[in-house]
């Protein structure tokens, strides 16, 4: 129950402040519903879209009205495309939760490989696996992914420029998104490697003849994921969020398109869905890393 009463309570949060940002933005809402600040629409036309859309009535009973539409899903109608936003999202949130996933699959997997080949072995691999960890969580996303399509699909023309639908258009924006992450989970799981590789279960192992990549691959990497996995429920929101920026470098399907169309022309509801959209994943990231915490180490389940 504690659980999902600080789920909720991150949701109201988030909602509420969206509320608010809405509403202490420049600009009139009916001027946006009605073209933009070129279209000079008259007074009559801006009462009766105030009326319409309930403008006019009191901030309090606004805000209900509004957490009342999300608690039926209904996140309002786009001022610009006149659509419902939930629709808006529905049709382009696949891309970017695809693009999310893949990125996390990717950062795990390389933070794992660099873990087992280097962590608590000479101190020449040690190191070079500390270096490389820092190197890559000290990479700017924003950056990374223009140096991955100058390098990978403008010189050496193995990915395509333009963002595709297809798996080889996936692979520069999750390598964007998935290096940094990769050098944050490494550098978390370094350090419980190294000490699962001291602890006795370890040591018992390896006297009844067990190889040592057999020891870290079914002993210490156990341990050793704890902190990652921690750090990868909020990773996951993190993604998630920074996906909408990669999508613009990479001119891919998804929420970022929409999200800076929604943010140029003032689009509120769209900007204001996506928002609780982002602050949904982070709960939802958090709540699967509590399970997975019990998967891997059972001795939680009596907690």
């Amino acid at each position: 129950m504690t659980r999902i009463a600080g789920m909720i309570g991150v949701l109201w949060g988030a909602a509420t402040l969206t509320f608010l940002a809405q509403h202490l933005m420049p600009g009139e809402p009916a001027q946006t519903i009605l073209g933009g600040a070129g279209s000079k629409p008259s007074p009559e036309q801006l009462a009766a879209v105030n009326e319409q859309y309930g403008f006019n009535r009191p901030l309090p009973v606004q805000y209900l009205d509004y957490l009342g539409g999300l608690l039926h899903g209904d996140l309002g109608t786009s001022y610009v495309l006149k659509q419902p936003v939930s629709d808006i999202i529905g049709q382009q949130v696949g891309p970017t939760l695809v693009l999310t996933v893949t990125a996390l699959v990717i950062s795990w997997a390389i933070a794992v490989v660099v873990t087992l080949l280097t962590a608590h072995r000479s101190r020449v691999l040690a190191s070079i696996g500390s270096g490389l960890e820092i190197f890559l969580a000290a990479l700017p996303q924003y950056w990374l992914g223009i140096v991955l399509l100058v390098i990978f699909a403008f010189q050496l023309h193995l990915f395509p420029v333009v963002g595709d639908d297809g798996v080889a258009g996936l692979v520069l924006p999750a390598l964007t998104l998935a290096l940094p992450l990769a050098g944050f989970l490494g550098q978390v799981t370094r350090d419980e490697f190294s000490s699962a590789m001291e602890q006795p279960f370890a040591v018992s192992a390896r006297a009844r003849g067990m190889s040592d990549w057999a020891v870290r691959w079914r002993h210490a990497l156990r341990h050793a994921v704890l902190p990652g996995l921690s750090l990868s429920g909020w990773a996951l929101g993190s993604l998630f969020s920074t996906a909408v920026i990669v999508e613009i470098v990479f001119v891919r399907p998804g929420l970022g398109r929409i999200l800076v169309d929604a943010v140029s022309k003032q689009d509120m509801p769209v900007v204001v869905g996506v928002t609780l959209l982002v602050a949904l994943a982070y709960v939802v990231a958090n709540l699967l890393v509590d399970i997975a915490f019990v998967r891997v180490d059972p001795r939680l389940r009596t907690a």
